[in-house]
């Protein structure tokens, strides 16, 4: 790639990222923005563990062997010893870039999952320190590290009290993305001791000491970063109250100068309902009678029985409190036995919801489909036949439901927090942005009345149709995401390189 004038060098940083290792939806972002940055002319690299089943189908070249580590011991002089591999993107179709893969046997090369270890810290913080010294004795030095959530949290702790004073590392920045501020670390911080929590102030102990397992890495990312973002303008401003805060609340508020927020996009290649062969049928926003025959074939598939009449609802979802199904006991049997709806259920979770929705399908069989398997032509189907989504988020904070319903034709039904405020605005008929329904409060009922402004609002077809419009009309494309990125970047870089973003804290960093 030839790369332009004014372009920029950027390290995202992360312990997932698609298609090498992936969990959850941080994992697709780390593959979909790079790319996008990367097609706006920048040189953009993504750097992630190597772990048990990653490589072995790919084109590797080792790029560093034997990367010494050191473990932070200032009493011996101990190093952990790493190999970096990478993969080029040259070559390669354009839905990828430059890759480098960190590996130590012990903490990466060995296991199998990603998460849920006891040592966890230990890998994160090895995986940290790694990157910073494979850069430090590398041949290629970005203008921005991009860190991504608490995993990665301790690189700019590290890069401000190691690094940052070294020849090479002048004029690089640090931004750390919050994806879910709920995640901090191998402990419950909601339940943890005063005493017990990780002011962030501390060095980072050595690996082997036991009080590097109960550090706060979102808590160090927040504080060392020379910015930090999170992945929706809505959610920025929420982490800032005690509600959405989880305990950071107020250090945000000291750091809100240099914190914003960025939603996420939607990976149209992916989600591409002109070309998509998972559907009965393809359409568009400008032959929406076509759509009728994905609403048909779902029905058929899932043994539903509906008329033209009936008021399809999904849930496509991770099953967790987090996504506000509490709101639904209360209101969802009654809406079923009364109304002219069918629910359409897809996704996996807390047993007591699974259950839930099972007991549900028991009790309405031709009205309600649950679907806790993974089948990958399911979502597309769904979001193409059926008629609203419902997200009753207890905290979103971007949320990408929603925008992938929406670019299908189905209006969504949410919560006004985080993503789902940013994206989707309340139907009104004298406002011509309206894409949905939305209710405020965290309540049953509250949510009840925005189920029942759908329902009705359905037998209007042509505020229906409008509404399905809007929101298909609507650009979530990871290019608009990319460019607002692009001016945060520049910000910083600009920001760093005069010394007046994010000077040193009084006893915060130590030398």
């Amino acid at each position: 790639m030839i790369f332009k004038k004014d372009s920029m060098k950027i390290l995202f940083v992360a312990t997932e990222a698609a298609p090498y290792a992936r969990v959850g939806g941080m994992g697709s972002v780390m593959h979909d923005l790079p790319v996008a940055l990367s097609k706006l002319g920048n040189d953009v690299r993504l750097m992630i563990p190597k772990y048990l089943d990653v490589g072995k189908d790919l084109n590797l070249t080792l790029e560093a062997k034997g990367l010494e580590v050191p473990t932070g011991n200032k009493e011996k002089d101990q190093f952990f010893f790493c190999d970096v591999w990478k993969l080029q993107a040259e070559g390669k179709k354009d839905d990828a870039v430059t890759t480098y893969f960190l590996d130590n046997q012990e903490y990466f090369g060995s296991r199998a999952n990603i998460y849920g270890y006891a040592d966890d810290p230990v890998r994160w913080a090895l995986f940290s320190r790694g990157v910073l010294e494979f850069l430090r004795f590398g041949s290629w030095m970005p203008d921005i590290i991009m860190t991504n959530d608490w995993h990665t949290g301790f690189l700019p702790n590290y890069f401000k009290s190691d690094y940052s004073m070294l020849e090479k590392f002048k004029g690089v920045s640090s931004v750390f993305c919050i994806h879910n501020l709920y995640f901090q670390g191998n402990f419950r911080h909601r339940f943890a001791d005063e005493i017990d929590l990780d002011d962030g102030r501390s060095p980072i102990p050595a690996f082997e000491d036991p009080r590097l397992l109960q550090l706060n890495g979102m808590r160090r990312g927040i504080m060392y970063a020379d910015a930090i973002n999170t992945v929706s303008p809505t959610y920025a401003k929420e982490i800032l109250t005690p509600e959405y805060g989880e305990g950071l609340g107020e250090l945000l508020i000291e750091r809100k100068e240099n914190l914003s927020g960025i939603i996420n996009g939607v990976d149209y290649k992916v989600w591409e309902i002109n070309d998509d062969k998972l559907l009965a049928s393809r359409f568009s926003a400008k032959d929406l009678e076509k759509r009728v025959a994905n609403r048909k074939k779902l029905a058929e598939d899932l043994n539903l029985e509906i008329t033209d009449n009936t008021f399809i609802i999904g849930i496509l979802s991770r099953m967790s409190a987090q996504k506000g199904f509490d709101l639904l006991n209360p209101v969802l049997k009654s809406l079923l036995r009364e109304l002219d709806i069918a629910l359409v259920v897809v996704g996996e979770g807390d047993q007591r919801y699974m259950e839930f929705f099972n007991e549900l399908a028991e009790k309405f069989p031709k009205k309600v489909s649950v679907n806790f398997r993974f089948d990958p032509k399911l979502p597309h189907l769904a979001f193409a036949g059926v008629d609203s989504v419902l997200i009753p988020s207890k905290f979103e904070p971007s949320g990408l439901t929603q925008m992938e319903a929406m670019h299908y034709g189905s209006v969504p039904i949410v919560r006004k927090t985080g993503g789902l405020a940013d994206t989707v605005v309340d139907y009104s008929p004298n406002n011509k942005e309206s894409n949905g329904f939305v209710f405020s409060k965290f309540d049953s009922f509250s949510m009840l009345i925005s189920v029942m402004r759908a329902y009705e609002n359905f037998r209007n077809k042509p505020v229906w149709i409008k509404l399905q419009k809007t929101g298909m009309n609507r650009d979530f494309s990871w290019d608009r995401s990319a460019r607002e990125y692009m001016i945060l970047f520049n910000k910083v870089k600009q920001s760093v390189k005069s010394n007046i973003l994010n000077p040193k804290p009084k006893g915060v960093l130590h030398d």
